[in-house]
């Protein structure tokens, strides 16, 4: 559906201009009120002190301009009948986006006992950021939103995720000039290169300028004008301007604007849908420039205040205690003139929404902000039709991303017709061994297109840019929104989204607890190109830190996945795609791995977990372990494998057990995680008082935190990355960090009662197999031979 531009081309009549007005104030009104008063709401008797909240917290600068969007995107969507969505940029005005929700009636539909009448906006004002209430930022509570207000800088890359794939949306999002400040914001201008008129929706940026940051100007408003067109021209837009500080100027210059804008988005998806143009198109923006803090106080003890910084939170910070500041914040809200908005029972007037639209189209009922209630189930085909074949494990290799690949084409094929699902990534589809994807869409691309180039297609569903944050935000938009993805990344640089993720946990987190949030797909990384095998890119490609800080998050909402072969990570990323509200972290290899289980050994070694792999070890009978190797990740199984078969040969009589551990939270208790273990089933698979030798994939201080509480920790012992990297061979990047084969033996033989003597010799051949290493790969730049070609025979 494209947007009809039938009803709307004619200017706005000065009646409709007076209702829009109407609207403006009464959502001013509402933001000042939120920010002040718990009670007197409609000021039916002069404001007293016991009116004000005793603690005054919010943000009134943003508002009045956030209002003026809201107001003049309500006249739009009704007037050519519109689906949109808007992203809130300024997340901090809070009060904007609830006010203008509770106007329209979506609020009170979400949460019945905020009323649209005298009582209900007394609660309404009451619960804005007080203890028990609602945040003062827009947030999962706040119906219509899917943008958290806390940190900045993605709204516009969630505006184009939420676009993709929904040709008959229209996603506005207002960009404060202070977020426009930021990396990831500066790069997200360039996801109008991948946005398909064809098949997306559209994307309305309003650049809000009004000067200041919370202390300081902001930079783009201070530029000349000449050069902030020559800036968002050269970003491939078509800027629009509004500016002004007089209200009804500025409502007729928005409303032009408005319209100008949609006309040009029409015009834009009807010569690609119907002429066929191919023509990268230059979308416009709205640059919006008005007073921060507008209407609001002009001075406050003789400072300046409305259209500078000191308006940015809460201009009148002395109300309960400073009768000046009480008497002029009792000018200012009167000066909305609320009798004219709303009626003796607080009720607001047929003036004050007759530009809001109904049902659905209301920005706050908008099924594209409660993505889950349009989520459909993913077709995954069998996973038999990809598993590969294991006759003996330990004596084939593949490559588990190619063969993961293999499935995601599948699904990529699945969803053509119904376009929901997206691969994202930085500039790493074809190195992370998934590119065969390729065979059902190729990479989105709407920028030129040389001979040269292979895979861009101007309708692709494969996402690359290089610019994490970009991805990351084109993901959440895209899944909050209904559908589903995987993004796909370099182990060591997904770091560069540490704090987008934890603001996505954070939404998942707090929508869990929100009845009418219907849970949406999960966000799914695939982290490869991982630490071990990275001995070719060297120390700056080495950091398997993601974990650890996932791991920090809120229990019911992270899962950490290490697939130590191809067919476990079939199992895992089925499990991951079909999930719903989590963040999946999978890592795994994608250079040759051996392949240790079958599909169904796999399907029911990832159901657990975590278990024994009695194939490995030489556990007979009744016998307690004598030790307990464990490995978690595709590279420490093989070490630790290839530990447990030197020991097979030259320690016979040890009873060592091989514990494999997929889901790393199982090493938590089962009252910290829902995946954890009681106490009972981890002492019976670690024994309470047996050395476990644990080689993992990260930080070995992880494995300890997660299990310090058991019985048995102080026999555990961890190896892992210890942060020694550089350029080298594969095999010596473990045995830099201690994590090899040999070292693994010498550890049995130092902390298995008895070993030290008995098999003092075998630790001394591990030493010196270690040192003769060192020599070979100098040598030979090649990893020894017994490493290099070594298999499992068990």
């Amino acid at each position: 559906m494209s947007v009809d531009t039938h009803q709307a081309s004619a200017p706005p009549t000065d009646e409709e201009l007076r209702t829009l007005d109407a609207h403006w104030r009464a959502a001013n009104y509402l933001s000042v009120g939120q920010i002040y008063l718990m009670a007197n709401p409609l000021l039916t008797e002069p404001l007293r002190p016991e009116h004000i909240k005793p603690r005054l917290l919010g943000h009134w600068g943003t508002s009045p301009g956030l209002n003026l969007v809201h107001t003049h995107l309500n006249r739009v969507v009704r007037s050519r009948g519109l689906d949109a969505l808007c992203v809130w940029g300024p997340g901090h005005g809070g009060p904007a986006v609830v006010a203008n929700s509770w106007l329209e009636g979506s609020y009170t539909e979400t949460y019945p006992d905020v009323t649209r009448d005298e009582a209900g906006m007394a609660r309404l004002f009451k619960q804005f950021s007080f203890p028990g209430g609602v945040p003062s930022h827009v947030a999962p509570e706040t119906p219509g939103s899917i943008h958290e207000g806390g940190e900045l800088g993605y709204s516009l890359s969630h505006a184009y995720g939420a676009a993709f794939d929904n040709p008959g949306l229209l996603v506005t999002c207002v960009i404060g000039d202070g977020e426009a400040e930021t990396g990831p914001l500066a790069a997200s201008w360039h996801s109008n290169k991948f946005l398909d008129p064809v098949h997306d929706g559209a994307v309305l940026p309003v650049l809000h300028l009004n000067g200041y940051k919370i202390a300081n100007p902001t930079v783009l408003a201070r530029l000349p004008e000449q050069e902030l067109r020559a800036l968002l021209e050269g970003y491939g837009h078509e800027p629009l301007y509004v500016t002004g500080d007089d209200p009804a100027a500025v409502h007729r210059t928005m409303a032009a604007a408005m319209d100008t804008a949609l006309d040009r988005i029409a015009a834009i998806q009807r010569a690609a849908r119907e002429e066929g143009a191919t023509e990268r198109p230059r979308w416009p923006v709205i640059v919006l420039r008005t007073p921060k803090g507008w209407t609001g106080p002009a001075e406050v003890d003789g400072l300046p205040v409305e259209g500078t910084w000191r308006s940015h939170q809460v201009p009148l910070s002395a109300v309960r205690d400073n009768p000046e500041h009480l008497r002029q914040l009792e000018q200012w809200l009167r000066s909305y003139r609320p009798g004219e908005l709303f009626d003796e029972a607080g009720v607001p007037r047929p003036d004050v929404l007759a530009c809001v639209p109904d049902g659905p189209r209301r920005l706050g009922a908008t099924p594209y902000a409660n993505g889950g209630r349009l989520l459909r189930q993913l077709p995954l085909p069998p996973l038999e039709q990809y598993a590969v074949p294991v006759d003996q494990p330990g004596t084939t290799l593949h490559e588990p991303t190619r063969v993961l690949g293999g499935l995601l084409e599948n699904v990529m094929r699945g969803t053509a017709g119904r376009r929901d699902f997206r691969l994202v990534g930085p500039d790493e589809t074809a190195s992370n061994r998934l590119q065969a994807v390729y065979a059902a869409s190729g990479k989105a691309w709407q920028a030129g297109i040389l001979d040269v180039d292979e895979d861009l297609d101007r309708h692709g569903r494969v996402m690359e840019i290089l610019s994490e944050h970009t991805c990351q935000g084109w993901l959440e938009g895209y899944l909050l929104t209904g559908r589903h993805g995987l993004f796909s990344c370099y182990e060591a640089f997904v770091h560069i989204v540490d704090s987008m993720v934890n603001q996505h946990i954070k939404w998942l987190r707090v929508s869990r607890r929100l009845p009418w949030r219907a849970p949406i797909a999960s966000l799914n990384y695939l982290l490869t190109s991982h630490v071990w095998r990275q001995d070719h890119n060297g120390f700056s490609h080495q950091d398997p830190g993601f974990v650890d800080h996932i791991l920090n998050k809120s229990p019911e909402a992270v899962r950490v996945y290490l697939p130590p072969d191809a067919n476990t990570l079939l199992s895992v990323a089925d499990h991951a795609l079909r999930s719903r509200d989590y963040v999946n972290v999978i890592v795994a290899g994608k250079q040759p791995c051996f392949d240790w289980l079958t599909m169904e050994q796999a399907e029911a070694h990832c159901a657990r977990g975590a278990g024994v792999w009695q194939w490995a070890g030489t556990e007979t009978g009744d016998r307690e372990p004598d030790v307990v190797l464990a490995a978690a990740g595709d590279v420490p199984t093989q070490e630790v494998l290839a530990a447990a078969q030197l020991l097979r040969g030259r320690l016979p009589d040890l009873a060592v057990r091989v514990v494999n551990v997929v889901d790393i939270a199982r090493l938590l208790p089962s009252e910290e995680h829902p995946h954890g273990m009681t106490d009972f089933e981890y002492d019976g698979l670690f024994t309470r008082d047996k050395p476990v030798i644990f080689a993992y994939h990260g930080y070995p201080w992880l494995i300890h935190r997660l299990a310090y509480r058991r019985t048995g920790h102080r026999n555990l012992h961890v190896r892992g990355y210890k942060e020694v990297g550089t350029t080298t061979t594969p095999f010596d990047m473990v045995v830099r960090n201690d994590l090899d084969r040999y070292r693994l033996v010498m550890d049995v033989v130092d902390r298995v009662p008895g070993l030290a003597v008995r098999a003092a010799n075998l630790r001394q051949e591990m030493a010196d197999t270690r040192l003769r290493h060192h020599d070979w790969i100098r040598a030979h730049g090649t990893d020894l031979p017994e490493v290099a070609e070594w298999s499992w025979h068990g």
